[in-house]
């Protein structure tokens, strides 16, 4: 009996303790705010928003890297794939969409996907990343000058042989596997210096991220490639370790590029054909049924990205005008299509049949 009096006396001492100290139960973590997207004009899907739908208990989650912010063309792609899922799914599959690089460039969160342990699940990619990684395929889409109109990469994206490229990469034992296909609009070449043409990229230091037709591509222009990480563009612009680089008109402001290099060339050179992928450690861990949710998923946000690429650029595009940068226009590409031809034909060797075929779709 007294054994039970001293300890009915020390529970309500500890209760006694804690209420005095403050101690309480620990709260949720507060909610990370979504980026802003800064043209208000563009509507991306509302993936945060009230409507979102609640995650299953048993939900499972892939973690997905974006290296572009929220608001640019590849940004609202991912938001919509991500709705699509958890919509689908009803919340038993959450996208975890991780932007902004946060989880570093393509190829280290290409290296990441292939080391394994599944920190990273899925990933937006530029088709031609897989190129190092035995994608030979893909890198077919980012040669110079392939795709004449977004109506001819369409053409390609949604054909069979598109599906047969986006299986390239497991097929072939990277350990990744395409889901769909979309593209960021044509890339283009920004200067820190004012430009006239083509005639003034010679001896220039262009960015690249060593990928061969890349570099083909400036050497081709008579400049030099040069190669620094997204991460560090910025910088290498302002302090004149490059003198230019190129990307798609979104990315380009996205990214704040105008405030360093103001001056972007029309050329046109690629189309910013992309790909999202998925590991196979992550995919072979779902059901048939789940597996199917994000092939469906990943047709709507196709449909979604051709439907609005075109709109945005082209906001984007009046923007910058009015913003002062100076956009100088092609008015003859085939000067530009000439100098390239060197690094399509070393690079559609043993691939001449496919690049045909590609070009054919036009």
């Amino acid at each position: 009996m007294k054994k039970r009096f001293v300890s009915v006396l020390m529970t309500a001492a500890v209760v006694l303790s804690m209420t005095a100290c403050g101690v309480q139960a620990p709260e949720a973590p507060a909610e990370t705010p979504a980026a802003e997207t800064q043209e208000e004009t563009a509507e991306a899907p509302a993936a945060d928003s009230a409507e979102a739908v609640t995650p299953a208990a048993d939900a499972i989650t892939l973690v997905m890297a974006e290296v572009n912010p929220l608001d640019t063309i590849v940004g609202m792609t991912d938001l919509k794939f991500k709705e699509e899922v958890e919509a689908r799914s009803n919340g038993s599959i959450i996208i975890d969409l991780q932007a902004s690089g946060v989880l570093g460039s393509e190829n280290d969160v290409l290296d990441t996907m292939l080391g394994g342990g599944g920190t990273i699940d899925m990933s937006r990619i530029s088709a031609f990343a897989l190129t190092p990684y035995g994608g030979q395929k893909s890198m077919l889409l980012s040669l110079p000058y392939i795709f004449t109109s977004r109506d001819h990469f369409w053409n390609f994206a949604t054909s069979d042989l598109a599906q047969e490229f986006l299986q390239e990469s497991s097929e072939n034992g990277s350990g990744v596997r395409g889901l769909f296909y979309g593209e960021e609009g044509f890339r283009h070449f920004f200067t820190v210096n004012e430009i006239t043409g083509i005639e003034s990229f010679k001896g220039m230091k262009i960015r690249v991220s060593n990928d061969p037709v890349m570099n083909g591509l400036v050497e081709g222009l008579g400049a030099n490639p040069t190669v620094v990480a997204f991460g560090e563009l910025y910088s290498a612009l302002q302090t004149g370790v490059v003198d230019a680089a190129e990307q798609p008109i979104a990315n380009y402001k996205s990214n704040a590029f105008p405030e360093v290099a103001p001056y972007m060339i029309l050329d046109g050179h690629t189309l910013g054909a992309i790909q999202v992928v998925i590991t196979d450690e992550a995919w072979n861990k779902l059901t048939p049924e789940q597996q199917d949710i994000l092939v469906e998923a990943g047709k709507a946000a196709s449909e979604y990205n051709r439907s609005i690429s075109e709109e945005k650029e082209n906001e984007v595009l009046e923007q910058l005008k009015a913003d002062g940068v100076t956009i100088i226009e092609v008015d003859d590409i085939t000067p530009w299509q000439e100098a390239v031809k060197p690094v399509i034909e070393e690079n559609i060797k043993g691939l001449e049949d496919y690049y045909q075929k590609i070009v054919d779709m036009k």
